[in-house]
């Protein structure tokens, strides 16, 4: 009897996977290794010290601009995922028609093009709306990220509602149910796995933006990540990477946290 084909079972796949797990990682383990340098290079080792970490800690400009970044992307995540829940729910809960693939296309079209190109699109779109309003408040930001996360929550969103089996609601609607108690308490109990999912990444996927908030930003609204471009433009000292450590250490956090909530509803 033949075997089914799993990749898995080819010659060299364990060798090819180790070395792309080196190549992801390597990187970022060097980076995490000198944020513990004592020294002032990010290349010469000078010994075990946490000065970097304190020195972040107590510069205000990096306490500012990482609370402006986790206010934006908290923003941007809520927006984002309940946008997105709602196209899921438009898309997947209705018999197919014309058009609706191009509806699909159109809500994943910021991961078709290129980030530079909807950068500038919103650049010269909010700069029409500042000089009309005469506002150049975080408002823009927060609009720009929502509408580039949109489609990053939507994806496990949509694919979470499309894996759902419907007996469930039908069997609300037979009970005499309207669509909002069957969404309350049958669809959002069900989904709720895949809103996480979808909160997560847009999350993390406004916390590092660095291009489309380096065209939207008014003057004084850095966030981290621009504020590091800066830094790096100056001086390279492993503070940068002290702070690249915390906000690895928050990233990792926050999966794990999604993950065992994600299981816990599931």
């Amino acid at each position: 009897m033949a075997r089914r084909f799993s990749i898995q079972r080819q010659t060299g796949f364990t060798t090819i996977a180790m070395i792309c797990f080196a190549a992801l990682y390597a990187p970022i383990l060097v980076l995490v290794f000198y944020a513990f340098n004592a020294g002032t290079s990010i290349a010469d080792w000078d010994g075990f010290s946490f000065r970097w970490f304190v020195a972040a800690w107590n510069n205000d400009q990096v306490i500012e601009v990482s609370i402006r970044s986790l206010q934006i992307a908290s923003a941007a995540a809520i927006f984002a995922t309940i946008a997105a829940t709602m196209a899921a729910l438009a898309t997947t809960r209705t018999a197919p028609y014309r058009g609706l693939t191009f509806k699909y296309a159109f809500i994943n079209q910021p991961l078709m093009v290129p980030e530079i190109v909807t950068a500038v699109a919103l650049l010269i779109f909010f700069s029409r709306v500042k000089t009309f309003t005469g506002y150049s408040g975080l408002g823009y930001l927060i609009l720009a990220h929502t509408a580039f996360c949109i489609p990053f929550a939507y994806l496990p969103i949509r694919a979470r509602l499309e894996s759902m089996d419907l007996t469930l609601e039908r069997a609300a609607a037979d009970l005499y149910a309207t669509p909002w108690q069957t969404f309350r308490r049958v669809t959002l109990p069900l989904l709720w796995p895949g809103i996480l999912a979808g909160l997560m990444l847009a999350f993390v996927i406004s916390l590092d933006d660095v291009v489309i908030t380096n065209f939207v930003k008014s003057g004084g609204q850095d966030t981290l990540p621009t504020y590091m471009l800066g830094q790096l433009r100056r001086a390279v000292t492993p503070e940068m990477n002290a702070i690249s450590t915390v906000f690895l250490l928050l990233s990792v956090a926050i999966v794990t946290l999604f993950f065992f909530m994600s299981r816990k509803r599931s």
